[in-house]
């Protein structure tokens, strides 16, 4: 709708419009508190003051020391620039607000007539506006501060998502370096065996096969120890992209082993009603629907009235004489009377409702998932740190006493070492596989959901480690 005004009304809306400015920054505070309260580390926004060189300068002292999981995801939320540029959806979403705070500019507009008799030509003059936007104002404003609020939760969510990516990849870099220290482990075990095996040849005691079979292990192994390693570099340069780190800053050294498991698990009680609270994505939908009603609000007295003027006119005719006096336009509302963006305004109100009961039910079973999948890989670990592992420590102390008494050959002392490197193999893939899945589930409680198969699915690395981890047998 568009108001033709005198000059004075147009210079009053415009000093009430003019109130409205941009505040670059606007929000962030409310995500920093946010991400501290869910994750307990801290963000910040390049905004070229002394605290960008603060910001630097701690990320410097912390590529100092070894690196822990915690640490790593410190590093990329200070130094991730692809979090600074999520970061500018809020200054865009500010806009919104500032424009929906603003009144359309006056249009002036004039026309000339030239009449072939007469004593001038004439004149048509006027101003004219948009009325509807300043009645729709603050409708409007209350939209696109929704839309704000849901920035801030976006925001927030992409923080976390970003975190959780970080400290699932370290553990991954862990992972991967344990997988080539075993598979180092097993090439000298290898070797040896095969040194062995060519002296008993040369002295004709074993088999051109059983020499045969001993080099396939051996050069299997080196395979094996090569994919280890382009393994381990593959994910370190993960970790450089997600952390931001480039140059002389990639000369970081990370802990050497995945945390030791915890001594007890955390308990299950209250779970899902904690994730149900904390749930970002349940507050972005409940923010959607607001919008949506926000819209439907705007929507019902304003859509059919699109293309409306009121205001006033002045004229000059052809012989001289002004006239003044009030106009008049209005649509007449026979095929259009707004009834589509009325409709369309409430069902996504409904498709939002909708959508946030379905994501609560969602996130209660995620958090089921999540802490089945913790349980699960805790047990399993603690079966092959409490039984495996030093069972087969039992084996090899036992078989290297028959071999001392020369009742078994030195390849099965050879093979009862490689079994077990290969149960160590397979202890460090259930610890990896519990702390994905503890990173899983902290993720979810604190506000974001992650995807199920993100606790059940393995790495390369890993894949090495569990995979054939003794290089066969005799």
């Amino acid at each position: 709708m568009r108001v033709t005004t005198p000059l004075a009304a147009l210079i009053s809306s415009a000093l009430l419009a003019g109130c409205s400015s941009m505040k670059p920054g606007l929000g962030f505070d409310d995500v920093k508190q946010s991400v501290s309260e869910r994750s307990g580390t801290r963000v910040h926004w390049n905004n070229g003051t002394e605290e960008d060189a603060q910001a630097k300068a701690a990320v410097a002292a912390l590529l100092q020391s070894e690196l822990s999981a915690d640490q790593a995801v410190q590093i990329a939320l200070l130094n991730n620039h692809e979090l600074q540029a999520v970061y500018e959806e809020l200054n865009l979403a500010q806009s919104d607000v500032v424009q929906a705070g603003l009144l359309k500019n006056p249009v002036f507009s004039g026309d000339v007539r030239f009449g072939v008799s007469g004593i001038g030509p004439g004149v048509d003059l006027g101003i004219a506006q948009d009325f509807v936007s300043l009645l729709a104002m603050p409708l409007k404003k209350g939209r696109a501060e929704a839309a704000f609020e849901a920035a801030k939760i976006r925001v927030t969510g992409a923080v976390l998502d970003t975190a959780f990516e970080v400290r699932t990849a370290f553990y991954n870099y862990q992972a991967a370096q344990q997988a080539r220290e075993m598979r180092t482990t097993v090439a000298e075990a290898t070797a040896a065996s095969y040194e062995l095996a060519s002296r008993l040849r040369d002295a004709g005691n074993i088999r051109e096969l059983d020499l045969s079979n001993e080099r396939a292990l051996k050069e299997q192994s080196k395979i094996e120890l090569a994919a280890a390693q382009a393994e381990e570099i593959r994910l370190r340069e993960r970790m450089n992209a997600l952390m931001g780190l480039w140059g002389s800053q990639t000369q970081w050294i990370a802990a050497a082993r995945l945390p030791a498991l915890p001594e007890e698990q955390t308990p299950a009680h209250g779970l899902e009603a904690k994730a149900i609270a904390a749930s970002l994505d349940l507050a972005l939908l409940r923010r959607e629907a607001e919008i949506a009603a926000r819209s439907a609000g705007i929507a019902k007295p304003f859509a059919w009235m699109e293309g409306a003027e009121i205001g006033a006119v002045s004229e000059r005719d052809l012989d001289g004489a002004w006239s003044v006096g009030p106009s008049l336009a209005l649509p007449i509302p026979i095929f259009d009377q707004g009834q589509a963006s009325v409709a369309a305004a409430h069902a996504r109100y409904k498709q939002a409702a909708e959508r946030t009961i379905a994501r609560a039910v969602e996130i209660r079973s995620r958090v089921r998932a999540a802490q089945s999948g913790v349980l699960s890989a805790y047990e399993r670990a603690r079966y092959y740190e409490k039984i495996m592992l030093p069972l087969k420590q039992k084996i090899l102390d036992e078989t290297q006493l028959q071999f001392n008494a020369m009742q078994v050959s030195a390849f099965q002392l050879l093979q009862a070492k490689r079994d077990q490197i290969a149960a160590g193999g397979e202890y460090i893939a259930s610890v990896h596989d519990y702390w994905q899945a503890r990173a899983s589930l902290d993720q979810v409680l604190s506000g974001r959901m992650t995807p199920f198969e993100r606790t059940t699915q393995s790495t390369d690395a890993m894949s090495m480690i569990a995979g054939n981890s003794g290089n066969g047998g005799h």
